[in-house]
């Protein structure tokens, strides 16, 4: 089980996917070495899988709920270990390429932990885009792996599960504010702003282009809704449904209170709300977008309007009917 870069990686995937626990627990040891090991050769896309499937069955036989806890954390926690950023987007690739080929043989019993390592996953990525200070070349090579193929926000890949993209939206922004969370009583740093519109795009796309009816509304009520009432100054709206309510859940006032335009360091919450109204009716607009899909953001994007807004892009002669 050396970890040195003579050593070919199918052997420890091997050993992470024994039935013997202590011969997985050492395996796991020995791949965060050897995946922050800066000596070692590049791994090429075969040899990642390779390593992911081993490392989903060390996963898969891990009993015990705090036993799986632990292991989510500590795998996920793999992410921060890598000492290159692209490093740890390659292995995050992998992760997320195993996930969507691996899904539909998760048993019942089993599919609960598994969305445990989902969200530890979602929140290591998180921690690792805020330590890079979400660098923008990050945070898109972030978006293009959750959505070219093998990804879980892909569009066009029948092999996606839709109870993946469900879950990863149901627990995007939730994940995203605990990250964000910050106590300065306590004497916490306060964390870099989030590129929101950048964050959100991938969901975009997604509902702007996906055939299902179910998708796109998964998508609104648990991200795009949410957050743009998140953003709406109080008193300027009804209350929100019953419904709303629950969606908003802890109203995700760290995402509210950190977030910014990629291209505006410090916009204020009318502004940004602007903004992610703005980039709502600019993927409505494009030639991808579905028919359906595009009256139904129009009208979102409508609905949500106020009068500046309305004025500024009546006098561009824009037709959302």
């Amino acid at each position: 089980m050396a970890s040195s870069s003579a050593s070919p990686t199918p052997p420890l995937a091997k050993y992470l996917a024994s039935t013997d626990k202590k011969t997985r627990d050492k395996a796991v040891r020995n791949l965060s070495a050897f995946l922050s090991d800066p000596e070692r050769p590049h791994l090429s896309s075969h040899d990642m899988d390779k390593l992911w499937k081993g490392i989903f069955y060390c996963f898969w036989m891990s009993d015990k709920a705090l036993v799986q806890q632990a292991l989510a954390s500590e795998l996920a926690n793999i992410v921060l270990s890598i000492n290159d950023n692209t490093a740890s987007l390659e292995f995050l690739r992998g992760f997320w390429r195993t996930i969507v080929r691996e899904w539909d043989g998760i048993d019942r019993l089993r599919m609960d932990k598994y969305y445990l390592l989902i969200r530890r996953f979602v929140n290591a990525t998180f921690r690792l885009l805020t330590r890079s200070d979400w660098d923008s070349g990050l945070c898109q090579v972030y978006n293009d792996i959750l959505t070219t193929r093998g990804g879980p926000l892909c569009h066009d890949d029948s092999r996606v599960p839709m109870s993946l993209k469900y879950h990863l939206a149901d627990i995007y922004l939730e994940e995203l504010d605990k990250v964000l969370a910050w106590d300065p009583e306590a004497g916490d740093p306060s964390p870099p702003p989030v590129p929101i519109d950048t964050l959100i795009s991938p969901f975009l796309t997604l509902i702007a282009r996906t055939p299902s009816s179910h998708t796109f509304e998964r998508v609104m009520s648990a991200v795009l809704e949410p957050l743009v009432e998140s953003l709406t100054p109080p008193g300027s709206d009804e209350p929100p449904s019953k419904k709303r309510r629950r969606l908003l859940g802890n109203e995700m006032t760290f995402v509210a209170d950190n977030s910014r335009a990629s291209d505006l360091s410090t916009p204020d919450k009318s502004s940004l709300r602007r903004v992610l109204l703005k980039q709502v009716f600019s993927v409505a607009s494009e030639e991808d977008t579905r028919d359906s899909n595009r009256r139904r953001l129009y009208k979102f994007w409508k609905s949500n309007l106020d009068d500046d807004e309305g004025a500024h892009d009546a006098s561009h002669g824009v037709d959302a009917s």
